[in-house]
């Protein structure tokens, strides 16, 4: 086990920044490319995200005083000379981290911009964003340049210029080697892919089977083996629609068939597709639809 006093002398990291479960950024990346450099990484959470390849579910913000636990228990007793920041969505965090970089004053602070996710997603609000420009950029050794602003993007190289600023590299040859080395992770390693795109025709063909009979989302999910909550973020970015829209579409289509190609009464329509009452599917196609079913019927057999 490598005692605190191997950790004190070698090239140590503090990085303070979200958690991403995927390890495609966040603290998670940090902590390999860090280690794959040869440094030693320490970590201070800001921020636990909920996501998978499809982006970002759910944020849960740490409070500000947890954060600054975090920072003061590494910090007091390791003493690390290089601080990275990455994810920032409070000013109350911000606050703390400023506190501690004016506290304890690391020889360098590299800052990893990460207002918009890889996926497009809004990471923090105008008001943190414009207070880190006013505040915390100043303090900063060095800020990621333009290319490197997406979050997730800038993770490898801006832990690499940390771990080459902590062997005491110039910031410049820092910066040359960190894209160098940034460059060559990119062209090895692949991201991993999701199983929305076959989880989706999964789903549809699913509802198509059982639309008639089963219009809850939960018994989908059920059938496919995943939550409810990954379905409709599958839905929503393949589909453009909720699980609900696309089920009560598919159901659609059958009541259409149902009307023009057949004699059935509505009665009969409704009980064969699964509605407890010929008031509630009348209202139910009436709401898709704008039409009563006998107005449907009628207006598509003149």
């Amino acid at each position: 086990m490598r005692s605190f006093a191997c950790v004190k002398e070698s090239s140590t990291i503090l990085t303070i920044t979200g958690s991403d479960g995927t390890g495609l950024s966040g603290v998670q990346a940090d902590m390999k490319t860090i280690s794959a450099l040869g440094g030693y990484a320490m970590s201070a959470i800001t921020c636990i995200t909920v996501q998978n390849t499809l982006g970002i579910q759910e944020f849960y913000d740490l409070p500000a005083a947890v954060v600054r636990s975090q920072i003061e228990a590494v910090v007091n007793d390791i003493e690390p000379q290089v601080i990275k920041v990455g994810l920032i969505r409070s000013v109350e965090t911000l606050d703390v981290i400023i506190d501690a970089i004016l506290r304890y004053r690391p020889r360098f602070v590299v800052y990893a911009p990460a207002s918009v996710s890889a996926k497009g997603d809004r990471l923090m609000g105008e008001d943190v964003l414009t207070q880190i420009q006013r505040r915390l950029i100043p303090l900063c050794t060095l800020v990621a340049p333009q290319q490197h602003t997406l979050h997730g993007a800038q993770n490898t190289y801006c832990s690499a210029v940390a771990v080459y600023l902590s062997q005491n590299f110039s910031i410049e040859e820092a910066q040359e080697r960190a894209a160098r080395f940034a460059k060559g992770m990119m062209a090895r390693t692949a991201e991993p892919q999701g199983r929305s795109m076959e989880l989706y025709q999964a789903f549809v063909s699913t509802v198509e089977q059982h639309a008639k009979t089963n219009s809850d989302v939960a018994f989908y999910a059920d059938c496919l083996n995943v939550s409810p909550r990954y379905l409709s973020q599958v839905c929503r970015k393949l589909g453009e629609k909720t699980p609900k829209q696309i089920i009560d579409t598919t159901l659609l289509a059958c009541i259409h068939q149902e009307l023009m190609l057949t004699t059935h009464t509505f009665q009969e329509i409704a009980y064969g597709c699964g509605f407890s009452s010929q008031a509630h599917f009348s209202k139910f196609f009436k709401k898709l639809t704008g039409m009563t079913p006998s107005d449907f019927r009628r207006q598509n057999k003149e």
